[in-house]
């Protein structure tokens, strides 16, 4: 099993899925970690150039384009069943959910406290902070 963790320093969740620059790609076997892989990640800073179109009456990150740039943010993670970070868009949310990784919202800043979190079933999705 794989479980992606977004961060900027390899040890922290970043606080949020969209400006991190980095995955932690962490390998479970038999409940351990037994590789650790920091793979590149698109971010925000890549997609400043692009206009942000934002629809009314429409949540934000759900229209096409930005569908498109979370598709590309999430192309090194696609062998990975879950992914980890402090904050994201409801639209980043939704957009991993249909590509069957797990997204989860934790309060947990350390990234091993966390995996052993998810591996224990104790971390909770905290979709209060989805914006």
């Amino acid at each position: 099993m794989k479980i992606a963790i977004a961060t900027d320093d390899g040890s922290t969740i970043s606080a949020h899925f969209g400006r991190a620059s980095h995955y932690l790609v962490v390998t479970i076997e038999q409940g351990k970690i037994v590789e650790r892989e920091l793979r590149d990640k698109l971010n925000h800073n890549q997609f400043a150039g692009e206009p942000h179109v934002h629809q009314p009456g429409q949540p934000h990150g759900f229209d096409a384009a930005s569908q498109d740039r979370h598709a590309q943010m999430t192309i090194s993670i696609r062998d990975c069943e879950a992914m980890l970070c402090r904050g994201m868009g409801a639209g980043a949310y939704e957009s991993l959910r249909s590509l069957n990784i797990r997204p989860i919202l934790t309060d947990i800043p350390e990234i091993d406290q966390a995996v052993s979190a998810y591996l224990d079933g104790s971390i909770t999705d905290h979709t209060e902070r989805l914006h």
